[in-house]
């Protein structure tokens, strides 16, 4: 007897018996005729929902209504430091929204924020850039932008800075607060 993997059919939602050995094969839905590798990935920032191939995952997908990046990765993606120098570079002219993470390696706070700040970064990887403000290292950033207390996140469009959170909030929060940035233009 052979073993048999189940795929659900993202079109019809039917059940489909694939064989393992054709499983590298391009199987087809038994009912609807769709191919069983695509994915449906929805867009962050106009929720159009768009069909893509597994395939097509590593050539950086692009929503077909609003062109915007797709979130697809699955690959660990880590915060970008970010210093006094490539502060404009990187938050201020980057065409898609940032999320800076202001913190110092004494803060504990700042510690028990950092690994959902670290999952935010993979998450949303393909749509949001993640990066880390060192405030002791970078003073002239921190008192442009009145970091008075840490951890503290601020959330930049178009290069204007549009959401600022304090505080040591648990990641839901922060993710609630960054997908309302996205979503709006």
């Amino acid at each position: 007897m052979q073993d048999n993997v189940i795929i659900r059919c993202l079109k019809c939602g039917t059940k489909n018996r694939i064989p393992q050995q054709k499983l590298h094969g391009r199987s087809k839905c038994g009912k609807c005729g769709s191919l069983l590798d695509e994915l449906i990935i929805a867009c962050l920032k106009c929720g159009t929902k768009n069909r893509l191939s597994e395939e097509r995952l590593h050539q950086k997908p692009v929503c077909g209504k609003c062109r915007s990046p797709l979130v697809v990765s699955q690959q660990k993606t880590k915060p970008l430091d970010v210093t006094d120098g490539s502060f404009a570079r990187e938050v201020l002219a980057s065409e898609i929204s940032v999320l800076v993470d202001c913190w110092a390696p004494w803060c504990g706070p700042c510690r028990t924020l950092a690994p959902s700040i670290d999952e935010l970064a993979s998450d949303y990887a393909s749509g949001v850039k993640v990066t880390k403000l060192n405030v002791d290292e970078n003073p002239l950033t921190a008192s442009q932008y009145g970091i008075h207390s840490i951890p503290t996140m601020l959330f930049f469009k178009e290069g204007k800075l549009v959401q600022r959170l304090t505080g040591t909030l648990p990641k839901e929060e922060i993710e609630k607060c960054l997908l309302s940035i996205i979503k709006t233009n």
